[in-house]
């Protein structure tokens, strides 16, 4: 039989943008569909990209279960000017082609891109198992195209148990209620944001206030020292080496939610970083380094995060983030070996980088179907190795700036259209800078 079911009420942890359209129930029968519908928000991300209640359901005889499925089809169309990024979803301010880089290098008569892409588009399963039971447990599982050749892509895979999540997908450190809008799959470049194997555990007191703890995948990304120093009258080759990490990455928060798009997150991250240390070689090169000692270095970071009302029309989101050995977990540098780096007077030994972002996002309602946002981010590295003057490090990132002004209209339940511009900027150490600006569109269908 099929049946339409509606939800008035917000989940706490449901992003500002989530807009609840009636359920079709395809097969089984549901008494309460207030119930149906909160088991499926409690059960999924606050990521605005996907809706966190499906379309359409399937309930289990005696209403054991709950199954949703959904998903939409993203198509984008996009101009860049200035040093164009080669990527047609994500406006990554890191990868601006910059002259003299060696990742990202700028080619002389690149000033123009042109994109069409439709990789955004994804599907996901919400499973609620023993819905009205203590011991509710949950599925979810979503995946995108963003894989070379429209490769789909897992992005998350997770199972839930009485406030646990374990599995694969955002981290605790990651607050997406606080993510504003964008068409731009990267969204802001000082946003915290990771994507990880995890073990989570949630919990809430009354209406309000919120706690969270994780032991989640480590993920350290270093860039390694490799040198010449003067031990017993002659220079040897010192430097260090990656080794296997030992000890969970730690997130933590606490959080209170007073209702109306009104909520503060205080978040915490404590990692302990293994490398090898003093390593010797006889030649100029690291595959001669042998010898040296396994040593830890403690980074990690605080956050305050959430979301304001300002009036019933403008809502803002923001976040900033302080720490040292956490750049993986800022998603423009993340992977980029800046969590740890050489020390300026001993290329033996590693010193974690120390960095800094945030960024504040208003949404401005115009209407029920049509919204615009303003943001403004900022991300900025103190890469200790750049003090020794070596050119490696010169060109080496020391901040990005990315803003956007978009505006997007629900055209029906279902039909979507946004316009987006952006603007991104990044500077070296050595003061080389340069800028990509983006204009885009999209149409969206999600079903």
């Amino acid at each position: 039989m099929f049946a339409a079911v509606s939800f008035t009420a917000m989940a706490q942890h449901s992003h500002p943008n989530h807009r609840h359209e009636p359920i079709s129930v395809l097969m089984g029968e549901v008494e309460d569909s207030l119930h149906l519908m909160q088991a499926f928000i409690e059960n999924s991300p606050a990521d605005y990209r996907v809706p966190d209640a499906p379309r359409f359901a399937i309930v289990g005889k005696n209403e054991k279960f709950y199954l949703g499925f959904g998903g939409y089809v993203k198509g984008t169309m996009s101009f860049d000017w200035g040093s164009p990024i080669n990527n047609y979803n994500e406006f990554i301010v890191s990868q601006i082609p910059m002259p003299g880089s060696s990742a990202y290098p700028f080619k002389p008569g690149n000033k123009g891109q042109f994109g069409l892409s439709a990789q955004q588009s994804d599907l996901y399963l919400n499973l609620v198992a023993l819905p009205k039971d203590k011991n509710r447990v949950g599925f979810y599982l979503n995946f995108i195209f963003l894989g070379n050749g429209y490769t789909p892509q897992v992005r998350q895979a997770y199972v839930s148990w009485r406030g646990i999540e374990m599995g694969y997908g955002f981290s605790l450190f990651t607050d997406l209620a606080a993510d504003p809008s964008t068409i731009d799959y990267e969204g802001p470049n000082s946003f915290t944001v990771v994507i990880n194997a995890k073990f989570d555990y949630r919990h809430t007191f009354g209406k309000y206030f919120g706690i969270g703890i994780g032991a989640e995948l480590p993920m350290a990304s270093y860039t390694n020292g490799l040198g010449q120093v003067l031990q017993g009258g002659a220079y040897k080759t010192v430097g260090t080496a990656v080794v296997d990490q030992r000890i969970p990455d730690i997130p933590m928060y606490v959080q209170w939610d007073w209702g109306n798009n009104n909520r503060i997150r205080l978040s915490g991250l404590i990692r302990n970083m293994q490398y090898r240390a003093d390593m010797v070689g006889t030649g100029s090169s690291a595959s001669s380094l042998a010898g040296g000692k396994t040593k830890n270095l403690v980074g990690g970071g605080i956050q305050l995060s959430g979301n304001f009302n300002i009036c019933n029309k403008l809502i803002g989101y923001y976040q900033g983030t302080v720490g040292k050995g956490m750049t993986s977990y800022f998603e423009d540098v993340t992977g980029m070996g800046y969590d740890m780096a050489p020390d300026p007077n001993d290329p033996g030994k590693l010193n974690t980088v120390k960095a800094w972002g945030g960024y504040l996002g208003l949404q401005y309602n115009w209407s029920d179907k049509v919204y615009s946002n303003l943001i403004y981010s900022h991300l900025r590295l103190y890469t200790p190795y750049y003090t020794d003057g070596q050119a490696s490090w010169q060109t080496s990132y020391k901040f990005g700036q990315y803003a956007v002004a978009n505006v997007f209209y629900n055209i029906t339940s279902m039909f979507s259209w946004g316009l987006e511009y952006i603007y991104g900027r990044r500077m070296d150490f050595n003061h080389v800078q340069a800028h990509d600006n983006r204009i885009q569109t999209m149409l969206q269908v999600t079903f």
